[in-house]
């Protein structure tokens, strides 16, 4: 049940990262997942481990990540398009 709950947190973390710069997730739901996962990686090593925490995420430091991830992942598919 903990690795569900993981997988629908992350979803989420990746679906409002993506919601909050306008763009969509390569991917669907599954990139809404892996960005979610890659963030909260991010975000702790960046920023450490501070707010609350649900499903073994850390909110806070789990959401930037995500943000940063999808943002420096736009303009690498957006360079390449190009």
């Amino acid at each position: 049940m903990d690795f569900l709950w993981s997988l629908i947190v992350g979803g989420i973390l990746g679906a409002l990262a993506g919601a909050f710069l306008g763009k969509d997730v390569p991917g669907g739901i599954i990139g809404n997942i892996i960005a979610g996962f890659v963030g909260s990686w991010l975000g702790v090593t960046l920023f450490g481990a501070w707010g609350p925490a649900i499903g073994g995420f850390y909110i806070a430091p789990a959401l930037i990540g995500a943000i940063i991830l999808i943002f420096v992942l736009s303009l690498i598919l957006k360079t390449m398009k190009k």
